[in-house]
C-alpha cells in the first residue's frame, strides 16, 4: 500500500491541472466532515460501520472507480474510436486528429489510479458481504423471497435496463454490431456495456449466499462453500483468459492481420463473461465482509483492547500482501498471451493466487481505520447513493467525451496545452457520468415500479443492494448494531425506537 503511493507520487504531473485537481478533490474529501480520534487514547469511532460511513466509503470508492476508467484511456484507433461520433457531421474536420492524441495513460496523467481500481472495487465486495449477513441475522425470514427481491429487482433488472440504454445509443451513433452479437448482448451473453461485469458477479455471490445459507445449517460450512466458489470462479477466469485462444491458429491475438480478417467479433476482448482478471480479482473481499459481519464483535473488542500496536501488525501484513501482488503481477502477470506462448494459464493462476491475499485483507484494513478516523460530507453521501448506476453509464461518458481529448487550437475546447485539454475532458466524463447516472436510476425506478407494481417514493432515487446502499432491513440492522460496543443488546424500547428509525429512513 505504501509502496504503491510512494512509486506513484513521482509520476504526478503536480503542475497541470487533471493531477492538481485530483489531488485536491482527494484530499478535500479525506478531510472534509471528519470524525479524528486518531490521538485520542481509548476512544474509538461506534459509528465506523454504520450505514452512513460506509455510504461515505462507497462513495470515495465510487470517485476512484470513475477516475479509474478516465485514467486508462489510451491512444485509440480512428475506427474503433469515431464510431460514436458518427452522428455528429458538425465535427467530422477533426475526427481524423483526434484518432491520433496521446491520451492519459500515455501522458501519465492521474496516472496513481492507473491500477487501482480493483482496490476500490473490493470495498463495494466488502459492504456487500457484511450487509447481507447482518440482514440475515437480524430478521429470521430474510431469505424468503430473497431471490426476487434482492437479485431480480436490485441487481438483474438495473443490468438490463441498462444493457437497454447502450443498446439505444448504440443504434442513435450507428455503431456497427453483426446480427448475433446484437441478440447476445440484448440477452445479457455477451458484454453491451464492457464496465456492467460488477452486477454480474455480485448477482452470482448473492445466488451462492442464497442457496447456501437456506440449504446448509452450519455456518462454517457456508463459509468454506462461499469461499471455495469464489476461488475456483477466479480460477476459472484464468482458464478463460482475455480471448477465444482456443479457437483460430496459435497466437492468433498477436497478428494485426488475423485480428483484420479472419477473427470473428466474438473472439474479442471483453466479449464473454469473465473476460478479464477484474471480474474476480476483488471478490475474495466479499468473503472477507461476511467473516467480518460473523465475528464482528470479537474483531472490534481484539482491536480496542490495544489498538495501535495491533493496527500496525495489520498495516504490515497488508503491505506483505501488497509486495506479494506486486511480485506476482511482474513475475507471472494477467496478460501472459502476448509472450507469444500460447495463454499460459498457469501463469494466470500464479499470478490471481499471488492477489488473493491482498484482497482478503485489504478491506479489513480500511475498516479498522475508520474506527479512529473516517468522514462525512455532502461529496461522498452523493456518489455512494448513485455509485452503481454512475459505474454503469462511465463507459458511455467517457466514449462520447473522446472528441474533448482533441488537442488544436482549433478545437473549441483547447486551452493551451495536452495536459490541461485532457482535464477539460475528464471533468465533462465525470459530470456526465454523474448526471447519466442519476436519470438512469431514476429510470430504473420507474419501471421498477410498472412491472412490480411498487409505489415510487417522492424522494429522490431510492437505494437499491446492487448498489451496495441499504433498504429498511440493512438500516435497520445496520442500528441495532450500534448497541454492539457495550457488551450488551439494545433493550426492547430500544428495539422498537431503532425498528421505528429504520423504517422512516429507508422510506425517506
Amino acid at each position: 500500500m505504501t509502496s504503491f503511493i510512494l512509486n506513484n507520487l513521482s509520476n504526478i504531473h503536480w503542475w497541470n491541472l487533471a493531477d492538481l485537481a485530483a489531488a485536491i478533490l482527494f484530499v478535500s474529501i479525506f478531510i472534509w466532515g471528519r470524525s479524528n480520534k486518531l490521538l485520542k487514547k481509548n476512544e474509538f469511532n461506534d459509528d465506523f460501520l454504520s450505514l452512513e460511513t460506509m455510504k461515505t466509503l462507497r462513495g470515495f470508492a465510487a470517485i476512484g472507480v470513475i477516475l479509474h476508467h478516465i485514467s486508462q484511456q489510451q491512444t485509440f484507433q480512428q475506427e474503433k474510436i469515431l464510431l460514436p461520433l458518427r452522428g455528429f457531421a458538425a465535427i467530422g474536420v477533426i475526427l481524423h486528429h483526434i484518432s491520433q492524441q496521446q491520451t492519459f495513460q500515455q501522458e501519465k496523467i492521474l496516472l496513481p489510479f492507473v491500477n487501482a481500481g480493483a482496490y476500490f472495487v473490493a470495498i463495494f465486495f466488502f459492504c456487500s458481504g457484511y450487509g447481507l449477513l447482518k440482514s440475515f441475522d437480524a430478521k429470521p425470514d430474510y431469505l424468503k423471497g430473497f431471490i426476487k427481491k434482492r437479485i431480480v429487482k436490485a441487481i438483474v433488472l438495473p443490468f438490463y435496463v441498462d444493457v437497454l440504454i447502450y443498446a439505444a445509443l448504440y443504434a442513435i451513433f450507428k455503431i456497427h454490431l453483426e446480427k448475433e452479437q446484437w441478440i447476445t448482448n440484448i440477452a445479457g451473453i455477451t458484454m453491451m456495456n464492457q464496465y456492467a461485469w460488477f452486477p454480474i458477479v455480485l448477482a452470482i455471490l448473492y445466488l451462492v449466499f442464497f442457496l447456501t445459507f437456506r440449504f446448509v445449517r452450519n455456518r462454517k460450512v457456508c463459509f468454506a462453500i462461499i469461499f471455495i466458489f469464489i476461488i475456483l470462479m477466479g480460477v476459472g477466469c484464468m482458464i478463460e483468459g482475455h480471448y477465444a485462444w482456443w479457437t483460430g491458429p496459435d497466437n492468433w491475438w498477436c497478428s494485426e492481420y488475423y485480428w483484420t480478417n479472419e477473427a470473428k467479433w466474438w473472439m474479442g476482448e471483453k466479449i464473454f463473461w469473465f473476460h478479464g482478471e477484474w471480474w474476480v480479482n476483488s471478490a475474495p473481499a466479499f468473503f472477507t465482509g461476511l467473516v467480518f459481519a460473523n465475528f464482528e464483535k470479537q474483531i472490534v473488542r481484539f482491536f480496542k483492547e490495544n489498538y495501535w500496536k495491533r493496527f500496525l501488525i495489520l498495516v504490515v501484513i497488508t503491505e506483505v500482501c501488497f509486495a506479494l501482488s506486486d511480485f506476482g503481477q511482474a513475475k507471472f502477470g494477467y496478460w501472459t498471451e502476448f509472450n507469444r506462448k500460447g495463454p499460459e494459464i498457469g501463469n494466470k493462476i500464479a499470478t490471481y493466487f499471488c492477489q488473493v491475499p491482498l484482497f482478503l485483507i485489504l478491506a479489513v484494513t480500511v475498516f479498522i481505520f475508520l474506527m479512529k478516523y473516517h468522514v462525512s460530507n455532502p461529496i461522498t453521501r452523493f456518489f455512494g447513493k448513485y455509485s452503481l448506476h454512475t459505474y454503469l453509464m462511465n463507459l458511455a461518458a467517457i466514449t462520447l467525451m473522446n472528441f474533448m481529448q482533441y488537442n488544436d487550437e482549433l478545437s473549441p475546447f483547447y486551452m493551451g496545452g495536452r495536459y490541461n485539454n485532457l482535464f477539460v475532458n475528464a471533468i465533462a466524463v465525470i459530470l456526465l457520468t454523474v448526471g447519466g447516472g442519476v436519470l438512469e436510476q431514476k429510470l430504473t425506478d420507474k419501471i421498477r415500479s410498472w412491472i412490480f407494481r411498487e409505489k415510487v417514493a417522492v424522494a429522490p432515487a431510492s437505494f437499491t443492494r446492487a448498489s451496495l446502499l441499504a433498504d429498511e432491513d440493512d438500516v435497520y440492522s445496520r442500528k441495532k448494531a450500534m448497541f454492539r460496543h457495550d457488551g450488551e443488546g439494545a433493550s426492547e424500547k430500544e428495539e422498537a425506537e431503532v425498528k421505528i428509525e429504520a423504517k422512516a429512513e429507508a422510506e425517506a
